[in-house]
């Protein structure tokens, strides 16, 4: 995983893009998980160095490649064994590939940002465990708020 530092010009941008959207729909944690996920493209995009698109399908494109970001928060860095999610509703989504990030949130304050890894859209349901709403994850005990395909960081490729 690569850590990359979260600057002031990310937030402005994560914050304004999350005033903007509001709640949307089908939201998990009903909207609360907006700043964090752009905050998420941000980070993965000082990687990437595409075009942030926003939009349902993907979120960054660069030389034709599609890139949807799942981002999580957390309050430490994430160990290599910490599980990745994807949303069973999402993966109609018309990207060609997921990348991975944690944003370190600690009382309300933004610490660390880490672009874990990427993995192939099309792969990534047939390499990760299916998991439904209410079933404790084995790996880790996290009891599962929708149905979703969970990987392991460890599982996914990295960035160089």
């Amino acid at each position: 995983m690569i850590e990359v530092k979260i600057t002031e010009e990310m937030k402005k941008k994560a914050w304004r893009k999350s005033r903007e959207m509001g709640e949307i729909n089908n939201s998990i944690t009903k909207g609360d998980g907006n700043i964090a996920g752009f905050l998420g493209e941000e980070v993965a995009n000082f990687l990437i160095k595409g075009e942030v698109t926003n939009t349902y399908d993907y979120d960054i494109i660069k030389d034709g490649r599609k890139y949807d970001v799942k981002t999580k928060r957390c309050t430490s860095q994430p160990k290599n064994y910490y599980e990745c999610s994807v949303a069973a509703f999402n993966t109609k989504q018309k990207c060609d590939e997921y990348v991975f990030v944690r944003i370190e949130n600690v009382k309300g304050k933004w610490g660390r940002a880490w672009v874990l890894g990427h993995y192939d859209k099309n792969k990534y349901c047939e390499d990760a465990k299916f998991l439904k709403k209410g079933q404790r994850d084995g790996d880790n005990g996290f009891l599962v708020k929708a149905n979703c395909y969970n990987m392991s960081i460890k599982d996914l490729n990295k960035y160089e």
